[in-house]
């Protein structure tokens, strides 16, 4: 015979199991109120061959699909994504790894540049940013390689440490 402890054990574990499922197959939306135990929302896992809605973006931001279907960020997003990546190697130097560390700085520098003339409040909302990886990118003359990046070892480093100064003299355009 089965005893009541045994019954409540097997539905502890498939409810900790359905839950598990739950979280691991959504994607948490920010601004959609959070479901689980003891709130009025159900949610069902979608069948198979359907598809879902896209979450939504931020109120005025226009994100975009990926071909994963994944959001891309919206425009002003990228700005802050690109300058957070260009931060992490403000403690990293070129002691391990000289090569890997100065592409890196050169890639993030690129692509917060990219981000900043794309971005909805214009080129001229960065302009000495944008004016100092000009500069940068002028002296490498497209060359990206590491003699070259080491030749302009210090012009690459200053403007990455320029433009962090900048930034956070600009905190709404990155937070």
């Amino acid at each position: 015979m089965i005893d009541k402890m045994s019954v409540r054990r097997a539905a502890l574990v498939a409810v900790a199991l359905a839950a598990l499922a739950v979280s691991c197959g959504t994607t948490p939306e920010p601004d959609r109120p959070a479901t689980g135990p003891g709130t009025a929302a159900t949610t069902t896992a979608p069948e198979a061959g359907t598809t879902t809605a896209e979450p939504t973006a931020a109120p005025g931001a226009a994100a975009t699909s990926t071909p994963t279907g994944e959001l891309a960020p919206a425009p002003g997003e990228k700005v802050r994504d690109a300058f957070a990546t260009l931060q992490a190697t403000l403690y990293d130097s070129c002691a391990a790894d000289c090569a890997y560390f100065l592409g890196r700085v050169h890639k993030e520098l690129q692509e917060l540049d990219g981000a900043m003339k794309a971005d909805p409040k214009g080129p001229g909302h960065f302009p000495e940013p944008i004016q100092k990886i000009a500069e940068l990118n002028e002296a490498l003359a497209g060359d990206s390689s590491y003699e070259n990046l080491k030749k302009h070892e210090k012009l690459l480093i200053g403007t990455r440490d320029f433009i962090n100064t900048w930034m956070q003299g600009h905190p709404d355009d990155y937070r």
